[in-house]
């Protein structure tokens, strides 16, 4: 099972989807009895890679943000040590 094709959302993977829902198109019957099976193969790869470019992007900002987290905790607790 895939995700919706819906282009803006996969810009990656624009062109395997646009070939994957011309061959169903193209065939009706044909796509139940495999006619369409090496695009679906291609689309699942498209997706993995493009969901591990996502999600090296998320976790790169995740780190700068806990290092921003860290940084103003540490600059809160220093004033805080410092009126007390």
């Amino acid at each position: 099972m895939h995700p919706p094709l819906t282009l803006h959302r996969h810009p990656m993977c624009a062109e395997i989807i646009e070939l994957f829902q011309k061959c169903h198109n193209d065939h009706p019957y044909g796509k139940f009895f495999g006619e369409c099976t090496d695009l679906k193969i291609k689309l699942d790869r498209c997706f993995r890679q493009e969901k591990a470019v996502k999600r090296k992007a998320n976790f790169e900002e995740s780190k700068k943000l806990k290092e921003r987290l860290q940084a103003y905790r540490k600059e809160t607790a220093t004033e805080t040590e410092n009126i007390m």
